[in-house]
């Protein structure tokens, strides 16, 4: 039976921020269906409010699946503020959830927030990838952050498209303040539903959240966790074949 496949970005992205790896994933799965879908505040939703609790991401990204005519189980592929936002998807509403894959994500029930934003970023992060109207630069520093794999021209080059997204569907200041209290708010439950499989996808080169974070929550739940040795907190765009490889894998591990 083909599946559906939903992929969720973090905070202040975009369904384009994904850059190659939707294209690269369906042809790995050419019999199922994968689809983005943009947090309210991102994207083709940019002129929105972000909302302040996770539980009204949800609430938007399943309104924005009925409106196309899809109705689920879903398999949730979630980096981020997407995989809080996936997290309360299947504690809300487990039957509309196949499969979860929670990458480089966090949850103040089970790390300090200096765990979850690690302070060595909290300067720059503010500087440049909040407060500058400089669009490249911004870019810039938030790729320089989150990617460990690719090389310093080819994120230059990268800032450059990702700045243009900026321009033609901007974030504002106060969508993007109105998430990060969303992330820091966001308290994960003590339990998941065990009808639903799910693992925990890190790089253990993130140097945005540190790869511990990933650690507490698949103990906490007794899941089980992936991790990239290099790869930073963007995983999708330092090791595409690697994350395709573990998310297929883990279908088929926690289905048996």
């Amino acid at each position: 039976m083909a599946r559906t496949w939903v992929l969720l970005r973090g905070l202040v992205r975009e369904q384009r921020h994904w850059e190659d790896f939707p294209a690269q994933f369906q042809a790995a799965v050419p019999s199922d269906r994968v689809i983005c879908v943009d947090l309210p505040g991102n994207g083709v939703f940019y002129r929105e409010d972000s909302p302040t609790r996770i539980a009204a991401m949800v609430a938007h990204a399943r309104e924005q699946l009925a409106n196309q005519g899809e109705s689920g189980p879903f398999y949730l592929v979630a980096l981020s503020l997407g995989a809080m936002t996936a997290v309360q998807w299947l504690s809300q509403a487990p039957h509309e959830v196949a499969f979860a894959a929670l990458i480089n994500t966090s949850s103040s029930r089970f790390s300090p927030f200096w765990r979850r934003l690690r302070p060595g970023n909290y300067a720059r992060l503010i500087r440049e990838g909040i407060i500058s109207r400089n669009r490249v630069r911004k870019e810039k520093a938030i790729l320089e952050i989150t990617s460990n794999l690719r090389d310093t021209a080819w994120l230059h080059q990268l800032a450059e498209r990702w700045a243009e997204y900026a321009r033609l569907q901007p974030v504002s200041l106060r969508n993007s303040l109105r998430q990060l209290l969303a992330a820091m708010r966001f308290q994960a439950p003590a339990a998941l539903p065990d009808t639903v499989p799910v693992i925990l996808i890190s790089g253990e080169g993130d140097r945005l959240v540190h790869p511990s974070c990933s650690r507490r929550m698949a103990e906490a739940w007794q899941l089980p966790l992936r991790a990239h040795p290099q790869a930073g907190h963007d995983l999708p765009l330092d090791a595409p074949q690697w994350l395709i490889n573990t998310l297929l894998g883990g279908v088929t591990e926690t289905r048996n």
